[in-house]
């Protein structure tokens, strides 16, 4: 291992322990899918050196990688189990995808921007992980086409929770998503009981826009 890599690693062992843990982030799963995924590959090159610190990073086209922190809080409320299939949407640099890759049977993700799509892609094939479908799409309806999902996930803020995702969540199903204005949102849960939607806030955040039909309009 090169000098560099054992930073990263080092790196990445304080990030889990210092940021996560510290925090209060419990699911052990969720901590081992931190501990393994390697964050540097879904920054830009002159991201690296930052790439395991407390904050978001740009990834181009107006994008961030979310903050590790909010990351690990939105998947421990989402309670990812090995036998489901999950949407998640806004999938950006694919970090979060591969995270969730490690907990579930499988992850459709999807991603209005067609060069982070790909780009997603090549890192996740780095990775050899093989049990995520990507596609370029408006997030906000959703993937018809592979519901019901168990779970779904949004990296992006937008005004409510779409339609069309309460509609292709399973029964017994959840969707975590930040819900506001452009500027500042609030983590949801919602659960799906008996064709019923129960709704919890957990924490104030700050997420890039959820553009699309179901959601904010395209800038």
């Amino acid at each position: 291992m090169t000098t560099e890599e054992e930073r990263l690693r080092l790196a990445r062992a304080q990030m889990v322990n210092s940021q996560l843990r510290a925090r209060g982030i419990s699911n052990l799963a969720v901590l081992e899918a931190f501990q393994q995924v390697p964050r540097e590959f879904f920054v830009p090159p002159d991201q690296i050196q930052k790439a395991y610190g407390d904050h978001p990073l740009p990834i181009g086209h107006g994008q961030t990688i979310s903050q590790p922190y909010v990351v690990a809080i939105m998947l421990q409320h989402l309670d990812p189990r090995s036998n489901h299939r999950v949407l998640d949407v806004g999938a950006g640099s694919g970090y979060q995808t591969a995270l969730l890759a490690r907990l579930v049977r499988h992850v459709y993700a999807i991603e209005r921007i067609a060069a982070l799509t790909e780009r997603a892609a090549d890192m996740l094939a780095c990775l050899n992980v093989s049990n995520v479908t990507l596609c370029t799409g408006d997030g906000s309806m959703g993937w018809p086409e592979e519901a019901p999902f168990d779970r779904i996930i949004c990296g992006a803020g937008g005004p409510d929770v779409p339609e069309p995702w309460t509609d292709q969540l399973a029964d017994g199903g959840r969707i975590v998503l930040p819900i506001g204005g452009p500027e500042t949102q609030t983590v949801v849960v919602v659960d799906k009981r008996g064709g019923k939607l129960i709704k919890k806030e957990v924490c104030e955040v700050r997420f890039v826009k959820l553009s699309g039909r179901q959601a904010w309009p395209e800038d």
